[in-house]
């Protein structure tokens, strides 16, 4: 018999009353199991981590489970493997197990614990009673809770997380000791083997606990010590709940935000957002005027932005941004499909776009796909996982951002699936079949009545069944793919709207709730998990309606912010008190290239051969407007264009390089533009443009805003002043200067 602490009362006053002792009491229980006991100490301890007998191919002849994962395996290599060497069952001290985990004898992976502890004494204690196999009959882990859920605390200040596991059988213990620990952010806190957290910066932290196959988060809050009035949030502007969230975290944080940013900083913000272009010269004049008293009909600045929203919503590019930017997720890509396969896939996402058709319907049409890949363009979403494993792990990426291929070999070290829910998932595809058909490229998806995906682990197939929806029989005969579909898109399904509001989120703050955006899991939280959960529970009341959710992003006062940041917001950088400058994706710099310059990038479809290309894209084709990501660009590979070749957002990189820094100072792309004799310089010079209003046409063309009077003074006079023959160059240099600038290559 071992004692185990059995918690019987919690903390007084809620998640905050962080000072409040934790009140146990200890309890008789059973001998220790080993699916709930043994495997806890060796996780805790180590020995079956990558790193030690967990390793693919174990150490040393002993091979355990990743993590526990197979407590079946597990006892077996414990008590039978090696003529059962590792146990000794009438003299539970001799034993291997615990003589090589104390150091009594050598051991390579080191001494693991000591002896007479509760680790040794867990383990001594189940040899002794007989070292018992897993049973069926065993309670099963339910709930695990880490306490406090949530402590604000201030830098400098240490806390004793407490961990609660909830098992099957009603029974509640006390698993500080047996878990392990990680935090989200370690630049604000710090957590030991013990669970003890050290608070070392401001911000907020997530504390995962992880025991046998659950994961728990605590939330730890360190505000800021800024010297703030007492009113600053008093009377801070809301238009609608993402700035109710946002604003209280920042108070909570102790963080202010920067203030509301100007007309013209808005404008270009808001198009290079939400349509990848830049405003034209004539665009920036006619909102800017609008607000001007002496306009006839002045608008306020509430009424000019709602409707500058409302037409970009509406705008033929926001077809070619949105078309793209979904051509990245679902991997249109010609290298794996066949050309027409690709423009077919495009087009269909195209006109899912143009339509607006509800997110949900969009993917669910993915999902159930059948019929010809040519004339149902959707079906080219399976050629290019042509595996019930590769779609489930591409289904779970794309619609609900996380990753499941851990789950393949093992269960996931670091959420709660399973290799049983990885199996059981891929399997709901194992029915998919496909046909070939006339066009080159071109495929027939059909169903089939039988066919199932055997779990290597067991040589069974599992029994077919979404992450956490109901299990099918295997002689259903519906579409198992149409009983995926509706748990996927449903209301209920957490992950799904979390997913595509973290990715719209990213796209217009710079940085998503959860980051990465195709890293939502439980040990990785989001920066304000309240304004999550309501913006998904605002898309799904208006029935995943994309553009219903964009709206109100760009309505708020949160997205309209200055980015500049103020002495006591300077430091955050996930918590939105002011817009975060990020460079442009890649496509949008070259399209604004084009735009500025009034010369037009020809673009060629690339075969991967070198240098020789199939055809070229219409004259005027913008990069946004490409339909296959295979297109020979030194300038898009140079600056993060991704490839298409896996479903995650890290294929696309705004980080900088020497290449970037050398092409754009003397690189081929921004020379020939400027150089070329229909470039909008040339013009203006051949027009006799005053000198004045070249420069303040430069500004705004390239920085959709008027030039300072210093600007503008000292380079008119630049201009004028040239000679004949060196006004062209004069003119070119300004231009260069002004799309090489951070002001240009950023959104701000």
């Amino acid at each position: 018999m071992i004692r185990l602490f059995i918690i019987v009362s919690l903390f007084a006053g809620g998640a905050l009353a962080a000072a409040e002792p934790l009140i146990v009491s200890a309890q008789e229980v059973p001998e220790p199991t080993f699916r709930n006991h043994v495997q806890s100490v060796l996780t805790k301890s180590g020995c079956n981590m990558g790193a030690c007998h967990g390793a693919a191919s174990g150490k040393n002849g002993f091979y355990l489970s990743l993590r526990g994962y197979n407590d079946e395996a597990d006892w077996v290599a414990i008590t039978r493997n090696a003529g059962g060497r590792r146990i000794m069952p009438t003299d539970p001290g001799r034993s291997l197990l615990l003589l090589k985990a104390t150091g009594t004898v050598p051991h390579k992976g080191g001494k693991r614990f000591e002896v007479g502890s509760p680790e040794y004494t867990t383990l001594a204690n189940w040899i002794a009673a007989g070292a018992s196999a897993p049973q069926n009959s065993d309670p099963r882990l339910t709930q695990l809770e880490v306490l406090p859920a949530h402590a604000r605390l201030p830098a400098g200040a240490t806390k004793q997380l407490q961990v609660r596991a909830h098992f099957s059988d009603g029974r509640v213990e006390d698993v500080t000791r047996w878990a392990k620990y990680s935090s989200a952010n370690e630049t604000v806190a710090n957590v030991g083997d013990t669970g003890e957290v050290k608070v070392v910066g401001f911000g907020e932290a997530g504390v995962t606990a992880w025991y046998l196959s659950q994961i728990a988060v605590g939330f730890i809050t360190s505000p800021y010590t800024n010297e703030i009035p007492a009113d600053t949030f008093a009377h801070l502007p809301v238009r609608n709940f993402i700035d109710e969230q946002v604003n209280a975290k920042l108070q909570e944080l102790n963080l202010p935000p920067s203030p509301k940013t100007g007309d013209a900083e808005f404008l270009r913000r808001a198009y290079l957002d939400t349509i990848g272009v830049l405003p034209t010269p004539d665009e920036v004049r006619r909102f800017l005027r609008s607000s001007d008293p002496q306009n006839q009909n002045p608008k306020s600045e509430l009424e000019r932005r709602d409707a500058l929203i409302e037409r970009l919503l509406n705008r033929p590019e926001f077809v070619d941004y949105w078309a793209y930017k979904w051509s990245d997720l679902l991997l249109v890509n010609s290298s794996k499909l066949r050309p027409a396969a690709a423009r077919a896939y495009y087009a269909w996402i195209r006109q899912q776009v143009e339509a607006n058709r509800p997110w949900n319907e969009l993917v669910r049409d993915l999902v159930t796909a059948r019929g010809s890949t040519f004339e149902n363009g959707a079906g080219n979403f399976f050629l290019l996982h042509d595996d019930p494993r590769g779609m489930a792990e591409t289904a779970t990426q794309a619609f609900m951002g996380m990753s499941v291929g851990c789950a393949k070999c093992h269960n996931h070290p670091s959420e709660k699936w399973t290799n049983d829910d990885y199996f059981a998932l891929a399997n709901l595809f194992s029915r998919v079949r496909m046909k070939n058909a006339a066009g080159d490229g071109e495929r027939i998806l059909v169903g089939a009545s039988d066919g199932e995906l055997v779990q290597p682990r067991t040589g069974k197939p599992q029994r077919p069944r979404p992450l956490t929806g109901v299990a099918l029989d295997f002689d259903a005969v519906a579409d198992r793919r149409a009983h995926l579909a509706d748990w996927l898109v449903s209301p209920e399904n957490p992950y799904f709207a979390r997913s595509i509001v973290n990715r719209l989120w990213a796209n217009f703050y710079g940085v998503g709730l959860v980051e990465k955006v195709d890293d939502l899991r439980v040990s990785n939280p989001a920066s304000n998990e309240a304004l999550l959960a309501a913006a998904a529970d605002f898309l799904i009341a208006q029935r995943f309606d994309l553009k219903a959710l964009m709206r109100e992003i760009l309505r708020s006062e949160t997205y309209q912010r200055s980015s500049q940041a103020l002495p006591n917001n300077a430091a955050d950088t996930r918590f939105y008190a002011r817009y975060y400058p990020r460079r442009l994706m890649a496509e949008v710099i070259l399209d604004a290239y084009s735009q500025v310059t009034g010369v037009p990038t020809e673009f060629k479809r690339s075969t991967g051969n070198g240098d020789t290309f199939q055809f070229a894209y219409p004259s005027g084709t913008r990069a946004l407007q490409l339909p296959d990501s295979q297109v020979a660009s030194y300038f898009l590979e140079s600056f993060g264009k991704p490839d298409r070749i896996q479903t995650c957002e890290c294929e696309r990189t705004a980080e900088p390089s020497v290449a970037q820094v050398l092409h754009i100072a003397n690189g081929a792309t921004l020379n020939i533009k400027l150089s070329a004799k229909e470039c909008r310089a040339s013009r203006l010079l051949e027009e006799n443009v005053a000198a004045d209003r070249v420069i303040e046409e430069a500004y705004l063309s390239a920085l959709s805003r008027y030039p300072t009077d210093a600007e503008k003074s000292r380079l008119a006079k630049l201009l004028a002043d040239a000679p004949t023959a060196e006004k062209r160059a004069v003119l070119e240099d300004t231009y260069w200067a002004l799309l090489s600038s951070k002001e240009f290559l950023f959104n701000h």
